[in-house]
């Protein structure tokens, strides 16, 4: 497996990570536990040293789960974490919390969860409007400096935030969505990441499973599933967006790859310092994923990829408002 560094800290990691939320949120029922450790401890021994996941994906299990089947090979592995929310939720809908004690909290319970005594990289989940980014970075900072917190990300923040929040705490990474079809990173968050020397960390690399051509307009997804209420998920939506599937389907067949071994080997292409972390419960998805670093793809197929993909206007937006709402800030 190769590595890659995170922006200009010193953090190390696999070429790609491996999204763990949902083994145990958001797509339906939970993989059971070991099933879920095995899948785990399978990306290990394939290389894969970077493990992603949060108190809210459960909520707390999946750290759980996570913290159970790394601990064989703590020193060997990166795992991230995030902050941000108050939990658990009596009415379902996510209430943001990033206040310094708050967050000193979830940490606590993080580093038992992940049967650990460091965070590699902690992240804030989303940004909190309420709390000045200045004492979320000045409260990780401190946590850092005790010795509980490696380093310090943001999630889905906008350009202004990741400025004031790396001028008191160096920010290693940002983890939001980016992909064949959510490129609006490409406008103002890669440019500030390239000059303040900052990872970039994608997450639904594939699309939330669309961008794989497993999924169109007749596919019903269980009723605890995300995907269900994600505009971009709807009939109509998905019948529109199969264009771009069936372009990928042209490129990777020219390759002789699959459509997500063509659309992370993109993702990789961008910078050397994007590091995509797709999720999956199934063995053979892993090794379809991790087929996609050794898929290189020349600056003419760049070209031609951007070619083709820029004829398809996908349709629908990626969150209802209400979650819409906490991404950008």
């Amino acid at each position: 497996m190769q590595k890659r560094m995170l922006g200009n800290s010193n953090l190390e990691v696999s070429a790609l990570g491996l999204g763990c939320m949902g083994l145990s949120h958001g797509y339906g029922p939970a993989q059971g536990r070991q099933e879920a450790i095995a899948l785990i401890r399978a990306a290990v021994e394939r290389g894969v040293t970077f493990f992603d996941t949060a108190e809210v994906y459960g909520p707390f299990t999946n750290e759980d789960v996570v913290g159970e089947a790394l601990a064989p090979v703590r020193d060997r592995v990166v795992i991230a974490t995030k902050f941000g929310f108050d939990l658990p939720s009596a009415d379902g809908k996510q209430h943001l919390n990033s206040r310094p004690e708050h967050i000193r909290q979830v940490v606590e319970a993080s580093l038992k969860r992940l049967r650990t005594d460091v965070i590699d990289l902690l992240y804030q989940h989303r940004v909190d409007p309420d709390v000045p980014i200045e004492d979320v970075a000045g409260t990780v900072k401190q946590l850092i400096q005790e010795g509980k917190v490696k380093h310090f990300g943001l999630s889905e923040a906008g350009a202004q935030t990741i400025r004031r929040a790396h001028a008191v705490q160096p920010v290693t990474a940002l983890q939001s969505e980016y992909s064949l079809w959510w490129r609006e990173p490409e406008t103002e968050i890669l440019p500030t990441l390239e000059e303040l020397g900052i990872g970039f960390v994608p997450f639904s690399p594939l699309g939330k499973g669309f961008l794989t051509g497993a999924i169109d307009k007749d596919t019903a997804f269980d009723s605890n599933d995300f995907r269900n209420i994600v505009p971009r998920f709807s009939a109509a939506a998905r019948a529109a967006n199969q264009a771009l599937v069936d372009v990928l389907g042209e490129l990777a067949a020219g390759k002789q790859v699959t459509r997500a071994q063509i659309a992370i080997a993109w993702l990789l292409a961008q910078k050397p310092w994007i590091v995509p972390i797709p999720g999956t419960t199934k063995l053979h998805r892993l090794e379809e994923n991790l087929g996609a670093v050794d898929v290189a793809l020349t600056p003419g197929d760049l070209r031609e990829i951007n070619r083709v993909v820029s004829h398809v206007t996908v349709q629908g937006d990626r969150y209802p408002s209400d979650l819409q709402k906490n991404v950008g800030r």
